[in-house]
């Protein structure tokens, strides 16, 4: 493309030398200063290099003073970049630019110096997540709301919409209200609002809001910074949501000199509150904007391209561009059929190990995913053919919090003694026991020489407890048991699903309502899909602990393995996406909940993968998933339908069982029969079970604990020789008493200001 393709503006005779780097297209985004400019910046054309050359420029010719111009990022990492960038071509200038930063940065300044308008004092405090919840969670207990039913998280994740919808408690409609606690939502949301007020703090979603509000009902101060910053730049503004949006537009309405630079195409983060509208109605909010469409790109092969932009041209709320690049050749995307995740993996391992051999850096190369819980069998199979790799934005599968504590269920279940994993999950989910039954717990523990697990249960059968503690410790030792027992008797997988319903960890998960929330369930389903690999639970275990004994040198190169959302502004010399198959993706969740619109975005995620890889594209769909045990077959994603077929190379890669289905399968045939379904018999490998010494009744005999290989009665505690009935003895909780009856190592005691009391002797001492 030449440089007369496009008219350039009448003042580009004294544009400095570095602007000779640019092509036509970003230099004319950087030259047209005056009024609205959309900058419609396709992946990989060089946004990143306009846009600081931009901002560069106005101060190099001194249009504007640094401290007049308003440049606004999403992430503080593009604050530095665009600092660091900017630095380099106009010098120590730059630190004269105290309005370049993110939404929220630049916000909480101008909050400070204007926080007695909102009912602030401009030394606020801005509260984290954890405060939100636990601020949250004090007003629906004075609210007098079910706390499990409408849990904090929920309302949580409601107010930060309503924040990023730009709401106040009044602007909400009835379907808003109705959201929490039919009919309380409104409500909730002023006493929360209030309630910061009263302690000169706001949480995140206040800054902006705030600033709206302000800039709404107090024009002098608008029109203030409205005179201040002559010139607007927005970075990634297809990712701005609607109180962000109205921000800037309030900011911009008197001078229009706003630049926005975004791409339509990929806009992927709508469940944060980022709406695609924003872009696609600029030119309707600032009539005559220009819109300068970048390209040319950089990054990919023409095939990649092509691929990329056929997909998502299925798309219509769009704006349309058409890449193109210069760079030559290249390979076709390739489409590639497999029978079954675990044959992915293996077909993405000997990718990646070929591609090694052939001095291709590990580094360079990507799994980008749709799902967290995608990543396990990759990490599996990577473990065992020893491939060094690394998760971005997210813990390794088996690090995941509700992945270890689902296995420290297990891990008790398999050994009694296993004092850690009974700590982790002794009260998760919430049960009531807190730091003071924990501590208990450990102190007769170290006293008597037993594991956690056996101390609780003496305890329970004690008054050192509360009697809800003890009740609590009685039933969970209870469900132990049963688990047990159920271990000689089931597969490993079924043992788990059982354990995370019947201790309340589903529900758990099912109150909470949030994307995250969603996301650990899938990570626990996909857990039971790992479990139903193994015969015995033994074996299970043995293998986490290989797969979590990954310990690589960190300066090793790695592969990364990430979700798409993640990969975004990233780029890598070969990518694989596996998964692509209805109902994974696009996500069949994203589909129930949002209709056309969230299969656009899925489109437009699909787009935003493909487009980070530079030489090679690889994608894969599996025939057959296993869930809860049972094989499912899967059709390709509609995706995959919609790419170009001259820019594909597609195959199939049937082997093992898939090449003996397709051999012989017809249409009479069951093309899953020659799987098992029956559980194998598992007579020879029940291990001892917890002793039947734990009876139902709690509060008749002591109980006892066994532990594998350990009978009941070597758990039996024996009296402290330095106490006797008619003894007196000090208790630090019930002071002073008289021992009235021992049993073993309880004692029965007449307590001088608490009364009768059952304890154990370790918890005294004589006087």
């Amino acid at each position: 493309m030449s440089d007369s393709a496009l008219p350039l503006p009448a003042d580009a005779g004294d544009s400095p030398d570095w602007l000779a780097g640019l092509n036509a297209p970003q230099r004319q985004a950087v030259l047209t200063t005056e009024g609205p400019v959309l900058m419609l910046a396709g992946a990989g054309t060089g946004k990143t290099a306009a846009l600081t050359a931009r901002l560069a420029y106005l101060v190099r010719t001194r249009r504007a003073w640094p401290s007049e111009i308003l440049c606004v990022t999403f992430t503080n990492k593009a604050a530095r970049e665009m600092r660091h960038r900017v630095a380099q071509l106009i010098g120590d200038a730059v630190e004269g630019m105290p309005w370049l930063g993110t939404f929220h940065s630049i916000c909480a300044r101008m909050l400070r110096r204007h926080a007695e308008l909102v009912g602030l004092h401009s030394n606020f405090t801005i509260i984290d997540t954890d405060d939100q919840l636990r601020l949250l969670k004090q007003l629906i207990a004075e609210a007098g709301i079910d706390e499990k039913r409408w849990p904090p998280r929920q309302l949580a994740g409601l107010i930060d919409r309503w924040k990023n919808r730009g709401l106040n408690p009044d602007d909400l409609d009835t379907l808003d209200n109705e959201a929490y606690d039919n009919g309380k939502g409104r409500a909730m949301y002023a006493r929360y609002q209030q309630r910061l007020i009263s302690l000169n703090a706001c949480d995140f979603g206040d800054l902006l809001l705030h600033m709206l509000n302000l800039f709404r009902r107090n024009r002098d101060v608008l029109e203030q910074y409205q005179r201040r910053f002559k010139y607007v730049l927005v970075d990634e503004y297809q990712d701005t949501n609607a109180v962000q949006y109205l921000w800037l537009r309030l900011l911009a309405q008197e001078r229009k000199n706003i630049c926005v630079v975004g791409d339509d195409d990929q806009s992927i983060y709508s469940w944060r509150g980022a709406e695609v509208a924003n872009i696609l109605r600029f030119e309707k909010d600032f009539p005559g904007a220009a819109v300068i469409r970048l390209e040319q790109n950089y990054r990919s092969t023409p095939q990649i391209l092509a691929a990329a932009s056929g997909l998502i041209a299925a798309n219509s709320g769009r704006l349309g561009k058409t890449l193109w690049t210069e760079i030559p050749g290249g390979e076709k995307v390739r489409v590639i059929g497999v029978w079954d995740a675990p044959e992915e993996a293996r077909r993405v391992g000997e990718e990646i190990e070929r591609l090694e051999r052939e001095g291709a850096p590990l580094d360079r190369i990507a799994i980008l995913v749709r799902a967290q819980y995608q990543t396990r069998e990759f990490e599996d199979r990577f473990i065992q053919i020893g491939l060094n790799y690394r998760i971005v934005g997210g813990f390794r599968f088996y690090e995941r919090a509700e992945i270890r504590d689902a296995l420290a269920y297990l891990r008790v279940i398999a050994s009694p003694a296993d004092d850690l994993a009974f700590e982790r999950i002794h009260n998760q989910p919430k049960r009531g026991l807190g730091a003071k039954a924990l501590e208990a717990m450990h102190r007769h523990a170290r006293a008597r020489g037993l594991p956690l697990a056996a101390a609780a249960l003496e305890l329970a059968d004690t008054d050192e407890l509360p009697a809800r503690a003890r009740g609590t410790i009685a039933g969970l030792m209870r469900g132990f048991l049963h688990w047990r027992e159920l271990a000689a008797t089931v597969s490993p997988a079924e043992l788990l699903r059982t354990v995370l319903e019947q201790c309340g960890y589903d529900a758990m998960l099912k109150a909470d309502r949030t994307a995250e929330g969603a996301g650990r369930a899938d990570n626990l389903v996909e857990l039971s899909r790992a479990v139903e690999e193994y015969e015995t639970l033994d074996d299970f275990l043995e293998h986490v602990s290989l797969v979590m004994d990954n310990d690589a040198a960190d300066d090793a190169q790695k592969v990364t393995i990430m979700t798409m959302h993640a990969a975004k502004g990233l780029e890598f010399d070969h990518v694989f996406l596996p998964g692509w198959e209805e109902g994974v993706f696009p996500s069949q969740r994203a589909l129930d909940e949002g209709g056309l619109a969230s299969l656009e975005e899925e489109r437009r995620l699909a787009y935003v993968a493909i487009t980070r890889a530079r030489r090679r594209c690889t994608i894969l769909h599996a025939a057959n998933r296993r869930i809860f045990g049972q094989w499912s077959s899967s059709i390709p994603s509609r995706f995959i339908g919609e790419l170009p077929a001259e820019h594909i190379a597609a195959e199939t890669t049937m082997t093992g069982g898939a090449s003996l289905w397709r051999a012989n399968w017809s249409e009479q045939d069951d093309p899953f029969a020659h799987v098992s379904s029956a559980r194998p018999d598992r007579s020879q490998t029940r291990g001892p079970g917890w002793q039947r010494a734990l009876s139902t009744g709690y509060d008749t005999a002591p109980k006892r604990l066994a532990e594998p290989g350990r009978s009941a009665a070597s758990f039996a505690a024996k009296p402290r020789s330095d106490i006797a009935i008619g003894a007196r003895v000090f208790h630090d909780k019930f002071g002073y008493g008289e021992v009235l009856a021992q049993e073993g190592n309880k004692l029965e005691i007449a307590f001088e200001t608490s009364g009768h009391k059952r304890v154990i002797d370790s918890f005294v001492r004589p006087v």
